[in-house]
């Protein structure tokens, strides 16, 4: 995150769109740990919908996305986007906007 680039609100809902390539244990890991994360540091000021590319292709056409897994920050503005493994929780959390940058505060 730049630092010009706009803070998220940290008080108001995150709405996360997550798109996997069907139901592969891969993709129930994702959402498993996605869920365990958005937990943790979301606690109840989250919406997480998860898209199966293969059954509403037209939503990942929509939204541009190429490739799963694929984590849209939806709000709060701006929207971000994280692509690949979902697996590193502090690269997630720094997609998500949740971490500050190194040697700033913290910002979960």
């Amino acid at each position: 995150m730049s630092a010009d680039e706009p803070q998220p609100d940290a008080s108001g809902p995150y709405l996360l769109r997550l798109f996997v390539a069907g139901t592969s244990a891969r993709s129930l890991r994702t959402v498993e740990t996605l869920h365990g994360l958005c937990g943790t540091h979301l606690r109840d000021r989250y919406a997480l919908e998860v898209v199966d590319i293969y059954q509403q292709p037209d939503l990942a056409q929509r939204d541009g996305v190429l490739a799963a897994p694929t984590l849209l920050r939806i709000a709060p503005p701006p929207a971000r986007r994280i692509t690949g493994d979902l697996s590193d929780e502090e690269r997630v959390l720094r997609g998500l906007g949740l971490t500050a940058s190194p040697g700033g505060a913290d910002g979960r």
